[in-house]
């Protein structure tokens, strides 16, 4: 049997092709649910859109401290081992989930011999910045995961220079690029997202910040948003922000005041792929984000110092800006005058499938 462990609509969105394996499989899972991010009930129109089967159980943990979250995670997480006895626990990325559900599995005896084993989709990512929580969580992750699956050739390299045996590391690709290709079809039979908005292809910047530490901090955050503002006085066009829960309370929180912006709620996978897909370029600090660009050929501008999809830079999808304003407004011009000719890195759409293969093996 296998566990499915999810609390975010990442990896909610990079589940979901492992989920459709299991199902087209007929194979004998569940999909435990933490909740770290948001309530079930505002993710329960994810599962729905996707043509996702409910999740059998559901933590609804909420947001709280690193620390808190995290225990409660683990703490819920290990009631549903012991009791439904699962051969492996899938984890995917780099979240609290994948840290908690990963501690859990570890140190749960189900069985009395061993601890369950764990499977770490998207394993080997690194951006060598241990300041970032999702550097350390993804870490643990993998050191303490029987099957890593890799994305790139490159995730596999850290992984062998870090110490893990190569006989528990799989390239698979990445199943973001499963889910893009099985979804862009469809989000194009719901309603017309970007005609809705007022906006046409190509003619306006798409733009996403959540991170704690550009969120978080006034000055850094301040910077940014000018620096986005310079970039839409200079090409005329729109800057598309769906706000993130987190960046709407401290944008109010430090009572400023946005110019060139056109701020929307949150959007489902179905429409964000839509917004994704027709912008100009896309200005962001999620690395969903850098992959999906990468993958649909739209340029992209990493608000970070640093990447953990460096396949992105090298490929001439993605250049990582910092956040100083100037820097932003130059790596903009950059990419808008760079011709999407890259090759996407991620593979071939088939990630999910891999992954269960192997399991099932």
């Amino acid at each position: 049997m296998f566990a499915i462990i999810l609390g975010t609509r990442p990896e909610i969105i990079k589940m979901s092709p492992i989920i459709r394996s299991c199902e087209r499989e007929s194979l004998d899972y569940f999909v435990l649910h933490t909740g770290q991010h948001y309530s079930y009930e505002m993710d329960r129109v994810f599962f729905e859109e996707l043509g996702l089967p409910a999740p059998d159980f559901n933590l609804d943990v909420g947001s709280k401290s690193h620390a808190e979250q995290t225990g409660a995670i683990m703490t819920g997480v290990e009631r549903v081992l012991l009791d439904k006895k699962p051969d492996v626990v899938l984890v995917q990325g780099d979240t609290n989930t994948v840290l908690a559900g990963t501690l859990a599995a570890s140190k749960c005896y189900v069985r009395g011999k061993s601890p369950v084993d764990v499977a770490h989709v998207e394993a080997g990512l690194r951006s060598f910045d241990r300041t970032m929580p999702e550097e350390v969580n993804r870490i643990v992750a993998d050191h303490l995961s029987r099957y890593l699956f890799a994305p790139t050739e490159q995730a596999r390299e850290h992984l062998i220079h870090e110490g893990i045996p190569d006989d528990k590391i799989h390239v698979t690709g990445n199943t973001i690029v499963d889910a893009v290709f099985e979804n862009l079809v469809l989000s194009k039979t719901r309603a017309d997202t970007v005609k809705d908005l007022g906006l046409t292809p190509e003619g306006y910047l798409l733009v996403t910040l959540h991170r704690q530490e550009n969120v978080d901090n006034k000055k850094r955050l301040i910077g940014i948003l000018n620096g986005l503002t310079c970039i839409h006085e200079e090409t005329g066009m729109p800057l598309v922000f769906p706000v993130h829960p987190r960046t709407e309370k401290m944008i109010a929180s430090f009572q400023l005041n946005l110019k060139g912006f056109q701020m929307i709620k949150p959007v489902g996978f179905l429409e964000f792929l839509q917004l994704e897909s027709n912008a100009r370029l896309a200005l962001t600090d999620s690395g969903g984000v850098q992959e999906e660009t990468c993958i649909l050929k739209v340029p992209c501008v990493t608000i970070r110092d640093s990447t953990e999809r460096p396949e992105t830079v090298t490929v001439g999808a993605n250049i990582v800006a910092g956040f100083n304003p100037g820097s932003i407004i130059k790596a903009a011009d950059e990419m808008m005058r760079k011709p999407r000719s890259w090759e996407n890195p991620f593979g071939d759409g088939n990630a999910g499938n891999r992954i269960i293969q192997v399991l099932s093996q």
